[in-house]
């Protein structure tokens, strides 16, 4: 049978209620060749519909790749279960998946990005579904949310509470994909996939394994398609006896708004001097404050923010190779990008399959984890999931939870409120004018990290702002650094929406930290 198809041809052959997991992140490995002839043919014939799709990590993003946004549509998609959405600007126009969320359109949930994978695993196994931890007291807990992004979600619980062991856990079924669509570098024609040219695998085989073994079809879109035997067997990291169809598509972007890069794909080892480091300024002196917490030889994961430019402070200060960072995607070592290109590394030592990396960040089996927040609540829990008002200024938790709920440390960085002005003048903080916005709260809105459990648990949570850092104790959060130029009580305490606790023996942050050429690590 020959394999290769046109994207409108195997768009044709997905049918009405499949469920169809893709194997995306936003721009990374996102199949949207595909995904786009699947709209159109909606568009056109009115088919496919009432789709469920599973995505792990988001398809799509604001910037070129559309990805769920095509097939976004009433009547063709009417439930998702992502562990991430695309998200952007607050003054950009939602995307079309965003507005079908909060017009009740879709069933929508947002289940972490490793339970989604370990969902697909055990449907592909053939096993009854997933018990875990992760999530407990969280968002994901169904006595909080369920996973639920609307009410028209709510009503169909996606998780529940089981006892195994004399223990409480959370239980989700398994997932029984009838299609995935995976994107791949290189199919030969008995479509055994390579992936020289991509930024990470994230779950492609999970998918296509889930697929096959439950009777469904596996679509893989590529960029070229080679003659049997081009690809050596090390490098086949989906054999063709599970894949059905494969599309060709040589214009794919490697990621966002990104053509290619082999850095990206370890095609090419980029000179360390090519990479930006950061202007002076605030956000530099919250990533480098964030810096210190870490020690030589530790693996540290890393999230999006302000701690995403970590490594470009080991970078500058001649450190580099020090920390080994992982991600999510799958890179290991490296140096993470930056804005567009985040969720890829550039120089990675290695790639692991996003489940694998998952199961690794589950048991915690890293040392720290470098993460933001958008709320910190009274008892040090955090929200980094939901903005009611915006909410597609956020993707949702993505791996958050698996990241956090196992986590031995975690250093969540931002500043201290939302709007404040300020500059740094003569080594001191200055505060220009105050934000209207307090982020450290009363209680979050969402619970994406939570305080009260880490802190049952005696794991360490630290909170690096610009004006002081914060520690997670068992009596709630405590102040136990200020920085130079800063009033205690004008410019923290009454700014928070909470009472804070302040360390008897109150210090003040490094004051390296707050000077353009000094050194700040290993202090």
């Amino acid at each position: 049978m020959k394999k290769q198809k046109t994207a409108d041809e195997a768009a044709a052959l997905i049918p009405d209620n499949a469920m169809v997991a893709v194997n995306s992140s936003s721009g990374l490995c996102c199949p949207d060749a595909i995904l786009a002839a699947l709209g159109k043919r909606f568009d056109t014939t009115g088919a496919p519909n009432n789709l469920t799709t599973i995505h792990p990590i988001a398809a799509g993003d604001f910037f070129g790749t559309k990805g769920i946004d095509h097939i976004a549509k009433p009547g063709c998609l009417s439930r998702i279960i992502g562990g991430s959405y695309p998200s952007g600007p607050t003054n950009a126009a939602p995307p079309l998946i965003w507005q079908m969320i909060t017009a009740n359109q879709v069933e929508a949930y947002n289940v972490p990005s490793g339970i989604i994978f370990d969902m697909l695993r055990e449907g592909a196994g053939h096993r009854p579904g997933v018990f875990t931890k992760v999530g407990l007291d969280t968002f994901v807990d169904p006595d909080q949310h369920g996973c639920a992004m609307n009410d028209v979600a709510a009503t169909k619980p996606i998780v529940r509470h089981e006892t195994f062991n004399g223990e409480d856990w959370l239980f989700f079924d398994a997932l029984q994909p009838d299609v995935a669509i995976i994107r791949a570098t290189t199919a030969d024609q008995r479509g055994n996939l390579s992936f020289e040219s991509e930024g990470a695998y994230l779950g492609a085989m999970e998918m296509a394994l889930a697929a096959h073994n439950n009777g469904g079809i596996v679509i893989a879109q590529v960029r070229r398609v080679a003659a049997n035997g081009s690809i050596r067997p090390h490098d086949v990291r989906v054999p063709g006896i599970l894949v059905d169809h494969i599309v060709e598509a040589p214009d794919m972007l490697q990621t966002t708004a990104t053509p290619y890069d082999p850095a990206i794909s370890g095609e090419l080892i980029r000179p360390l001097d090519s990479f930006s480091l950061m202007d002076f300024g605030v956000p530099k002196v919250i990533a480098r404050r964030v810096a210190q917490e870490l020690h030589k030889g530790w693996a540290v994961n890393i999230g999006f923010g302000v701690s995403a430019n970590v490594p470009r402070i080991y970078l500058e200060e001649g450190h580099h190779g020090d920390v080994t960072w992982v991600i999510e995607q799958g890179a290991v070592g490296g140096i993470p990008l930056l804005d567009f290109k985040f969720g890829c590394s550039a120089n990675a030592e290695a790639f692991v399959a996003s489940p694998h990396q998952f199961s690794y960040f589950q048991a915690g089996g890293f040392d720290c984890s470098l993460l933001s927040f958008l709320e910190i609540g009274a008892d040090g829990s955090v929200n980094v999931s939901r903005l009611a008002a915006t909410p597609h200024r956020t993707a949702g938790a993505g791996g958050f939870v698996d990241i956090t709920t196992r986590a031995k440390r975690i250093v969540f960085s931002g500043t201290f409120n939302a709007g404040a002005k300020m500059h740094i003048e003569d080594g001191k903080l200055v505060i220009d004018r105050e934000g209207k916005i307090a982020k450290i709260v009363p209680e979050v809105d969402h619970v994406s990290f939570s305080g009260k459990r880490a802190a049952a648990e005696g794991r360490e949570a630290t909170y690096v702002t610009e004006r002081c850092v914060l520690k997670l104790t068992q009596g709630g959060l405590m102040v136990t650094e200020i920085a130079p130029g800063i009033d205690l009580e004008k410019h923290i305490l009454s700014q928070a929406g909470t009472p804070l606790l302040v360390a008897e023996e109150l210090k003040t942050m490094d004051a390296a930290l707050f000077q353009a050429d000094a050194a700040c690590l290993y202090q």
